[in-house]
């Protein structure tokens, strides 16, 4: 080994020389390999130095770490100069003329289903409502059973819900996230859930994925007026009128007790409708007092907390307020389309600023 160490010292300025005039990044790593790898001739030399006396390590150890020092030190400062000439190469080759005129691109837009989203919240956060989310597949406890929906319940055929294995499925409401977040926080609760949603059906009016907003307060002394209040107040803002004609029709849902579904005034000429005209009625939502028995599946003492729940399709209000005439446009990919409907990306929804 003694005799391999004079022979690398001997060598060494022709191995530094060549260290130095090489071209490669890959001929420098190979030189690491076979000098300072696993089985490279420093490596070994050191792995030798076992069966030394302590003496002989001593000064043996010495003359070898100096080697290495040498040789690491040559090979990172040649493998760093040559990455900075690869770098400037392609600097040189790969620039931009920012002086040439620019390219003409397509502006994107906001599409009419994000926007209504973001007026939606801006609205309600305006009431003091906060944001929640949760997951798209679901299990049948929270997107069923969890709401008050018995077995037989239609809405649980398999025309309506997207079943997949091992008891989940794609949810059919946000009201699956209403459970979970009054199974995990703790009241009162004011919140709204956006999110995508899925059912088996598509028409004009219908699409297999589409996109609700519910909400939910759950407090004490909250009653049907709170209800009433909350909604007109939506509506008038969401349509910017400051008069609406709003009807609460007494409906059935397994999730509240009252329901109803609430009807705005419209008028209906040839080619428009017109929003707060007292002409005809159009339903736009659902809405009841939360089911006591939701509120018990949730650990939740009803007799001390009550509230209410709402739903609303983001796409059908979008369509009456935007003048969409049918629902499959949002989802056809049409640029031309998006142009016509789309919203300038900076143009952000606010109870300040306005929403149109």
């Amino acid at each position: 080994m003694k005799d391999c160490l004079h022979d690398i010292k001997s060598r060494l300025p022709k191995l530094l020389e060549q260290i130095i005039l090489s071209e490669q990044i890959k001929a420098l790593e190979d030189l690491r390999i076979e000098y300072l790898g696993k089985n490279g001739t420093i490596t070994l030399l050191l792995k030798s130095m076992a069966d030394m006396t302590d003496e002989e390590r001593r000064n043996f150890g010495k003359d070898v770490n100096e080697l290495k020092v040498q040789i690491t030190e040559a090979i990172d400062a040649r493998k760093d100069l040559l990455v900075q000439e690869e770098l400037n190469n392609r600097l040189k080759s790969e620039w931009v003329d920012l002086s040439l005129p620019a390219k003409t691109y397509r502006r994107g837009v906001l599409h009419p289903v994000s926007r209504a989203i973001a007026e939606i919240s801006e609205i309600f956060a305006s009431m003091g409502f906060s944001i929640a989310e949760g997951p798209e597949i679901e299990d049948d406890f929270h997107n069923f059973d969890a709401l008050n929906i018995p077995q037989h319940h239609p809405a649980r055929q398999m025309h309506d819900t997207f079943y997949m294995p091992n008891s989940l499925l794609l949810r059919t409401h946000t009201s699956n996230v209403q459970i979970r977040h009054m199974t995990d926080e703790q009241p009162p609760f004011r919140i709204i859930v956006p999110g995508r949603v899925y059912r088996y059906d598509y028409d004009a009016t219908h699409t297999p994925m589409f996109h609700q907003i519910e909400g939910l307060y759950i407090d004490r002394n909250i009653t049907m007026a709170n209800l009433k209040w909350t909604i007109t107040e939506f509506l008038k803002a969401f349509f910017e009128r400051d008069h609406i004609p709003v009807r609460f029709r007494p409906s059935y849902f397994p999730f509240t007790e009252p329901s109803a579904e609430v009807d705005i005034a419209c008028k209906r000429t040839k080619n428009d409708l017109i929003i707060g005209e007292e002409d005809s009625w159009l339903e736009v939502m659902g809405c009841g007092m939360t089911h006591p028995n939701v509120l018990k599946n949730v650990s939740i003492d009803g007799k001390n907390l009550q509230g209410f729940a709402f739903g609303m399709g983001v796409e059908r209000l979008a369509m009456l307020k935007y003048g969409i005439s049918d629902l499959r446009d949002f989802y056809s990919s049409d640029f031309r389309w998006l142009s016509h409907y789309g919203t300038k990306p900076l143009k952000i929804p606010s109870m300040t600023g306005g929403l149109s």
